[in-house]
């Protein structure tokens, strides 16, 4: 049985160290006891086994930043709103089948807005498990909460995600410098994406920004969707950089400089895009896909992605509130975009479908 140093006197509550007898007045009616504290309470140097910047898998910055094709994946449903885990496993396989190198979840092709901080963390946290030896798998934790980020990303790195995604302050926007200390206040947990979308934030990262957190060894890139000349202006200044738009991945890898993309196209054809970002300059292949990726961003993403993965049978038409499947004559386009590029470079097995308005589910609670 564990003994415990006991003195007469006081203990004040919080602090660390017991009140010494020699120290204070006391009478021979009035005693107190005091337990001794862990030797981690009184030294500030001991090591404990998790701290908030530190890593649980101990992933190497450099590691995220040689990724070529990133897939922002799809979180499948089944009716009742809850996360299809079995079509989900499945459409991660499909990528790491066709040479995808990481995985962005719960990012906004994803839908992690519409979920529970719960399910986002617990998504992570499967996909490590099922598939962390495989493929790098990279946590949206972003939040345009510092707090929330924070915690988020703390608890993402403590269930073995390799790497986080941070979007800027969205909505409440903040200034430049809040919008440094908003990344600095997560950047030392692990390696970290910085996401600069300003049509969804309504706020623009500049370079000088970026360039001020690049000083830290834990910023492993950018995802730009600003366009391929701001690509460029970090990659003469030797900072990662993916592209954010499919339609422009292929120019900016080749001509511009970028890693690679992170891609919401590669749900559906990710051996396509694979050669897209391994092979080599092809003006051909680039070209032959951009009805498909115009098709895709007809509707704010993931809108078209939803229902093509639907068409094709690799998940349920299931849709989360306020997203709803793309009229009838754009999933009648889809099945012929299907045709033209062959439907043995997208997912699944099943043939392609036009689906009635009457196949999907629209799901308010969930």
């Amino acid at each position: 049985m564990a003994t415990f140093k006991s003195y007469t006197g006081v203990c004040f509550r919080g602090s660390a160290f017991p009140v010494s007898p020699s120290n204070i007045t006391t009478n021979k009616n009035t005693r107190y006891s005091c337990w001794k504290p862990t030797q981690a309470a009184v030294n500030t140097t001991f090591h404990l086994p998790m701290r908030s910047f530190e890593m649980k898998n101990r992933t190497c910055t450099e590691d995220i930043k040689s990724l070529r094709l990133i897939t922002a994946i799809k979180t499948p449903y089944l009716p009742d709103g809850r996360f299809d885990l079995e079509a989900y496993d499945a459409l991660v396989n499909m990528q790491i089948e066709n040479g995808v190198e990481g995985v962005i979840v719960g990012g906004t092709t994803g839908e992690g807005q519409l979920m529970s901080w719960e399910e986002h963390i617990m998504l992570i946290a499967h996909t490590v498990n099922c598939f962390g030896g495989n493929i790098k798998v990279i946590g949206n934790t972003g939040s345009n909460s510092t707090r929330e980020a924070i915690h988020a990303t703390e608890q993402g790195f403590a269930v073995g995600m390799h790497a986080a995604l941070h979007i800027n302050p969205y909505y409440g926007k903040t200034s430049l410098d809040g919008m440094v200390a908003h990344f600095q206040s997560v950047l030392s947990m692990g390696p970290t994406i910085i996401y600069n979308v300003p049509s969804r934030t309504g706020q623009d990262i500049p370079p000088h920004v970026i360039q001020n957190l690049a000083q830290s060894n834990c910023l492993a890139g950018v995802k730009e969707c600003v366009g391929n000349d701001r690509i460029k202006e970090y990659t003469d200044n030797r900072i990662v950089v993916w592209s954010g738009n499919d339609d422009q991945c292929h120019d900016a890898r080749w001509g511009y400089g970028a890693t690679g993309v992170i891609s919401v196209a590669s749900n559906l054809i990710p051996g396509l895009m694979q050669q897209l970002m391994f092979v080599g300059k092809n003006p051909a292949l680039n070209s032959k896909l951009l009805p498909l990726i115009d098709w895709l961003f007809h509707m704010p993403n993931p809108i078209g992605l939803n229902t093509a993965l639907a068409q094709l049978g690799v998940v349920r038409p299931v849709f989360r509130l306020p997203f709803v499947p793309l009229p009838l004559e754009k999933r009648i386009e889809f099945v012929n975009l299907v045709k033209q590029i062959g439907r043995e470079h997208f997912v699944g097995t099943e043939d392609v479908q036009v689906l009635d308005d009457d196949d999907f589910f629209l799901v308010s609670r969930y």
